[in-house]
């Protein structure tokens, strides 16, 4: 398994995570995802460890807490031998401070999560959304003081805009505590808006990204083809998808390279989708998810080797998408606003 330095931290983490949001299965919007149960988490956990990944990521909001708990079941015994991640910010009861990132808030659930994974500290802990009606120095100082305490080793962020978390880090620097390492964000094949403003941010800033739904809520899992369309049971059309409607024309020619890329390289589908994340600027890790120890196998087998510069680029052709205001504008003077560029450098120097 490959390491890599995550951020500008010192934390070295394998390119694959594994993903709990298919842990316990409660609730209509995480049943859509999975109903893996303690006994299922185990072995899929066994998995993980046997293959080098180490690496598991959770969140208190996972089916109100069940995944959280499930996990810290079942690496009941290897806990200095993993890295663990989870997060808070939504919404985790009734009442008015059940949610967002108050000092408040934030105290009470990390000492949850403490409970539910059974352990006396968080390897990586995440802001899972910006919290807008709290200041951010309340937010940070909370965080630093967790850090202090030796609850919290190191803070991230997940699903911010590029302001949030550039005024997150200046607040950071200017009364010197801890620093978000990484931002886990939404990119895919599918999705790649990631890349206007908040990949050029993450290379400014030495932040590492974490990708979250790299599969595309598994649009890019290999299964689904002009012939074979999403069925009404499947997640996607449970409510179980992310993000906003993907144009099918658009979906079923990147499905038609993806195949001819899968069989040039004797690899999957979805293999050949992680692959090529995993060669993108500022990617540290990769979150995979899994049902069932096939589709965890599966997504296994795409670290060890490299997609060549011809199919990478075909891809990048295949998936690429008009940018909106500004990046469109700012786009057509890289000279004055130079871009990560895919295979090596910064663009328009």
């Amino acid at each position: 398994m490959e390491y890599r330095q995550l951020g500008a931290s010192g934390l070295k983490v394998p390119v694959l995570s594994f993903g709990t949001g298919t842990f316990g299965g409660g609730g209509d919007f995480f049943k859509a995802w999975g109903n893996t149960q303690a006994e299922e988490a185990s072995r899929l956990v066994g998995l993980c460890m046997d293959a080098g990944l180490n690496f598991f990521d959770t969140a208190n909001v996972y089916s109100q807490g069940m995944a959280e708990e499930i996990l810290g079941k079942a690496i009941i015994g290897m806990r200095d031998k993993i890295i663990l991640s989870t997060k808070a910010t939504f919404r985790m009861g009734s009442k008015p401070n059940d949610f967002g990132s108050s000092r408040f808030h934030l105290v009470k659930a990390c000492e949850d999560s403490l409970r539910r994974l059974q352990t006396d500290y968080i390897d990586i802990y995440h802001m899972h959304g910006f919290d807008g009606t709290t200041p951010v120095e309340e937010t940070l100082s909370a965080l630093n003081d967790l850090i202090r305490d030796g609850k919290v080793r190191y803070i991230a962020c997940s699903n911010f805009s590029g302001w949030h978390l550039m005024k997150s880090l200046s607040v950071s620097e200017r009364y010197g505590w801890a620093k978000y390492i990484a931002h886990q964000a939404h990119y895919s094949l599918l999705s790649r808006e990631f890349e206007w403003e908040l990949m050029p941010l993450a290379v400014d800033q030495n932040v590492g990204t974490i990708v979250w739904s790299p599969l595309s809520a598994g649009r890019l899992g290999g299964k689904y083809r002009r012939s074979n369309p999403a069925p009404a049971e499947s997640r996607i059309a449970q409510g179980g998808g992310e993000g906003p409607a993907i144009p099918e024309e658009f979906f079923y020619n990147l499905i038609d390279l993806l195949d001819e890329i899968a069989a040039e390289t004797e690899k999957t589908v979805a293999q050949v989708a992680l692959n090529w994340l995993l060669q993108r600027p500022t990617v540290s890790n990769i979150v995979i998810g899994a049902r069932n120890e096939q589709q965890l196998t599966q997504n296994l087998g795409a670290v060890g080797w490299n997609l060549n510069l011809s199919q990478v680029k075909k891809l990048d052709e295949a998936s690429e998408k008009s940018p909106i205001y500004p990046y469109w504008h700012q786009r057509k003077n890289l000279a004055l606003n130079p871009l990560p560029d895919f295979y090596g450098g910064l663009t328009g120097r």
